[in-house]
C-alpha cells in the first residue's frame, strides 16, 4: 500500500468515526412558543445539553405563533407549538399529530387530548399581581369585582385577547361570573375601560414588576417570580374565585423534524424536567406526583383556591366571534 494509498484509507477511517457525531450534532428542533426567555433559555439549553439537539425558537404571543400554523398548514416550518392554551390547542388540533408521550400517565386525564394530539405541561391560575411599592399591600383589590372602580382606570395592565389564550380565558371567565350574556358583557365591558391593554402577556407582568403599573391581570407564575428576583410584587388569588387554566404542547403535522418533536415532548413533561421548571420559573404544574410544599414558590395546593366552574367547550366553540366583540370593545374603551 502506497503512502497515498494508507493516507487516504486512514482519512476514511476518521470521517466513518466524525461523521455520526457531525450528523447528531447537526439535529435540530424548530419550536413555536409563547413562553417568555426565561423558560425557554432553560429547557432548551437542558434539552439540548442532553440530547444535543439545536432548537431553533420563534417566539411570539400564543395567538400569533397559531396564525402562523394555520398560514404554513400546506407546508409547516415548524415541529413543535408549546406554550398555549387548552382552547388553542383543541381549536386547531387539525394542524397537530398524535403521539403518545412517554409521561401520559402522570398527567391527570382531564389535561391531555383523547386522541393524544397534545398533552399538557402548566396549570396557570388567572391571578392579579400588586406593586406593594406604589400602592400599599392592604390597599390592593380583593377580588375581581374591585376591578371594576373607576379609581383603577389606566391602572391595570391586562394583555390582548386576540394574543393571549390565558387573557381570552380571563374576559370570558368574568362574562360568566359576572351573570353571563348582556349583563355579564356589560361588566367587562366597565373593566375594559380600567384596563392598559398591552400586546403581550410578559409585558404585564413586567409592567407591574418593574412599577409602571401597580395591578395586572395576570398568570400566577409571574408573581412569585418577581417576588424572587426581589420586586415589591404580591400575588393576589381572588376572593371571588378563579379558574386553572391549561397551558400545553402539541407536535406540528408534517413537521420536518418528528422524532426530535417527539423526544422534545417526552421531555418537558418529565417529573425532573417539571421540578427544575418550577425552581426556576415557579410554574404550576400538571403532573400531581411534584410535593408543591417543598419546592420554592410557595404556591398554594389547589385545594385552597376557590375554583369556578369555566364552561371551557362552549367558550372554545364561539371563540371567532368572541373575540370581534373582544376587540370592537376593546376599541370602544380607548
Amino acid at each position: 500500500m502506497t503512502v497515498a494509498t494508507r493516507g487516504l484509507a486512514l482519512l476514511g477511517l476518521i470521517l466513518t468515526m466524525l461523521l455520526p457525531g457531525l450528523a447528531a450534532a447537526q439535529k435540530k428542533l424548530v419550536v413555536y412558543t409563547s413562553n417568555e426567555s426565561t423558560l425557554n433559555d432553560l429547557v432548551f439549553g437542558a434539552f439540548t445539553k442532553e440530547t444535543g439537539i439545536v432548537v431553533e425558537p420563534v417566539v411570539a404571543g400564543s395567538g400569533v405563533v397559531i396564525r402562523r400554523l394555520q398560514a404554513e398548514k400546506d407546508r409547516p416550518l415548524g415541529d413543535i407549538i408549546w406554550g398555549v392554551s387548552r382552547s388553542l390547542l383543541q381549536t386547531n388540533k387539525a394542524l397537530f399529530t398524535p403521539y403518545v408521550s412517554k409521561n401520559k400517565d402522570a398527567i391527570p386525564v382531564e389535561y391531555r387530548d383523547p386522541t393524544d394530539l397534545w398533552i399538557g405541561n402548566n396549570l396557570h391560575l388567572l391571578v392579579i399581581l400588586q406593586n406593594t411599592k406604589i400602592l400599599p399591600a392592604d390597599q390592593g383589590p380583593k377580588g375581581w369585582d374591585d376591578l371594576l372602580d373607576p379609581k383603577w382606570k389606566g391602572k391595570i395592565a391586562f394583555t390582548d385577547p386576540a394574543n393571549s389564550g390565558s387573557a381570552y380565558a380571563t374576559v370570558t371567565m368574568l362574562v360568566d361570573l359576572w351573570g353571563g350574556g348582556d349583563a355579564g358583557w356589560k361588566k367587562v365591558a366597565a373593566l375594559f375601560k380600567n384596563l392598559k391593554v398591552l400586546n403581550r402577556s410578559s409585558l404585564v407582568f413586567q409592567g407591574v414588576g418593574n412599577g409602571e403599573y401597580p395591578l395586572g391581570i395576570s398568570l400566577e407564575y409571574a408573581g412569585p417570580m418577581w417576588a424572587s428576583g426581589g420586586a415589591p410584587v404580591k400575588t393576589i388569588y381572588p376572593n371571588d374565585g378563579t379558574i386553572a387554566s391549561m397551558e400545553g404542547i402539541a407536535i406540528i403535522k408534517n413537521g420536518p423534524h418528528p422524532e426530535e418533536a417527539r423526544a422534545f415532548v417526552d421531555f418537558v413533561n418529565r417529573k425532573d424536567v417539571r421540578e427544575m421548571i418550577l425552581k426556576a420559573t415557579f410554574r404550576r404544574p400538571t403532573r400531581t406526583d411534584l410535593d408543591l410544599s417543598s419546592l420554592p414558590g410557595g404556591l398554594p395546593p389547589l385545594q385552597q383556591i376557590k375554583l369556578l366552574d369555566y364552561k371551557e367547550d362552549a367558550w372554545t366553540e364561539k371563540r371567532k366571534e368572541t373575540l370581534e366583540r373582544i376587540k370592537d370593545m376593546i376599541q370602544e374603551s380607548r
